[in-house]
């Protein structure tokens, strides 16, 4: 799947503004942002409910030629569900198996499977209003896959589960990309997603702010600046406080502290000038994880879009 320079406006809002990414098969690619971000705009182009007003979205098979996206070769889950919920789990995943055209034979022993993989078994016989937000989502995501598409799409899969379930999700998304199918999901669960994706997106008011791996990500938006350091016989926080070469010092100890070092300087450069100050136990990079990228580079990006509206005022 290919996104070339995506653009989605409705009247004075920019909802996905040029956005470009590459999905290979097999891959999980999840889209990251706060409320508002554009993900599910985007998400709704990609399955065809609404068309870009400029750029292109193409999908390849596994050779790598473009196709037609057929109902039969891909699942949506939307973030509004819409099971029946006077009706049992078992009525609704057999009417859901008979619209996508699966015979019985194929479908009893898949929904079986399934029902047994979640725990619902002993609950198939009752209706959907009586089960709670968390298994609801469950017969929801089952829906989605009874018919073993090769790409499936996933706004916020993780809704409404807790952790034991969440986990039951992510080895089933895990299970999808050892088979081969591409996943492709948003998410608000960044230890989660840090754990699965091969990819992500980070997007903000529309636009990209980074792309690719989580190394990729990390090396983008935070290089290697931030170092955990560990001093004797005195405390770590005095001995740098007034340190021209540090832009934010967090202490972790009386000894220990955590330093963002400014992006111009050298920290080869820097070594003697710390070494000056306090004899060095230890001095090791910290590399952040995905939550603490996501919050620190969201919150950039909303300070950045106020200070560009203020300037306008």
């Amino acid at each position: 799947m290919t996104i070339d320079t995506v653009i989605k406006r409705y009247k004075t809002v920019t909802a996905v503004d040029a956005i470009s990414l590459n999905v290979q098969s097999g891959q999980i690619y999840a889209l990251l942002g706060p409320n508002g971000a554009g993900k599910s705009s985007l998400v709704r182009m990609l399955v065809g409910l609404t068309e870009p007003d400029s750029g292109t979205i193409t999908i390849s098979d596994n050779e790598g030629a473009a196709v037609d996206l057929q109902p039969g070769h891909f699942a949506y889950l939307p973030e509004d569900r819409g099971l029946y919920q006077d009706r049992t789990i078992l009525d609704n995943l057999t009417y859901v198996a008979k619209l996508r055209g699966l015979e019985k034979s194929v479908y009893q022993p898949r929904i079986d499977d399934w029902l047994e993989h979640f725990e619902l078994t002993d609950r198939k016989s009752e209706p959907m209003r009586q089960l709670s937000k968390g298994n609801q989502q469950k017969v929801q995501l089952i829906s989605t896959l009874l018919h073993d598409p090769d790409l499936v799409i996933l706004d916020e899969p993780f809704s409404g589960l807790d952790p034991v379930n969440q986990e039951h999700v992510l080895n089933v998304l895990s299970d999808l990309k050892a088979k081969g199918k591409t996943v492709l999901l948003s998410a608000h669960q960044m230890a989660l997603v840090e754990r699965l994706a091969d990819k992500m997106l980070l997007m903000s008011h529309g636009k990209a702010l980074a792309q690719g791996t989580l190394e990729q990500i990390r090396d983008a938006l935070q290089p290697e600046r931030l170092y955990r350091v560990s001093c004797d016989a005195m405390s770590a926080q005095t001995a740098w406080a007034d340190f021209d070469a540090i832009e934010h010092l967090l202490p972790i100890s009386a000894d220990q502290v955590e330093l963002t070092i400014k992006p111009e300087v050298d920290v080869s450069e820097l070594w003697p000038q710390l070494a000056a100050r306090c004899a060095i136990e230890s001095f090791a990079a910290r590399k952040p994880g995905l939550h603490e990228l996501y919050l620190d580079t969201i919150g950039r990006s909303k300070g950045q879009s106020q200070g560009d509206a203020n300037e306008h005022v």
